[in-house]
């Protein structure tokens, strides 16, 4: 049985927390805030309530810059959930930004061939709605 793509269902929604509130709303302002350790300075990406090297829960917010270089990629020929089935295939890729991060998030403006280890990227941002905005990765030219 093949599903009509207008029947299939929405795309589930980040669901912010009090944590990770402030990086969605950066998001919607196309800018890219990352979590600081209060205790050791370390950055982290994605937000969470406290620091994996030094297991502090204080932190402050602090705007990045979104250019990196790529990691690694998947291309996904299955969507991880129905609603996504009418944008299959898509390319996942995983930036080291320069601030020391990693970012994973789907690439817009290419397809997979114009990938390869060690290229430049940039953030860039996916305004899904007025209240929703989703980081993307851009091959930088």
């Amino acid at each position: 049985m093949t599903d009509s793509y207008d029947q299939l269902p929405e795309k589930p929604r980040p669901q912010p927390s009090t944590e990770n509130q402030p990086y969605w709303d950066g998001l919607r302002e196309h800018r890219l805030l990352v979590q600081r350790c209060a205790n050791c300075n370390k950055l982290r990406h994605y937000p969470r309530p406290m620091c994996d090297a030094c297991y502090a829960m204080d932190y402050t917010w602090q705007e990045i810059d979104g250019r990196g270089t790529v990691h690694s990629w998947a291309t996904s020929h299955h969507p991880f959930h129905h609603s996504f089935k009418r944008e299959v295939p898509y390319v996942t890729v995983t930036a080291d930004l320069e601030s020391g991060v990693r970012l994973q998030a789907p690439l817009v403006g290419s397809d997979e061939t114009a990938l390869a280890l060690g290229l430049r990227v940039i953030v860039d941002y996916a305004d899904v709605d007025a209240s929703l905005s989703l980081p993307c990765l851009r091959l930088e030219s």
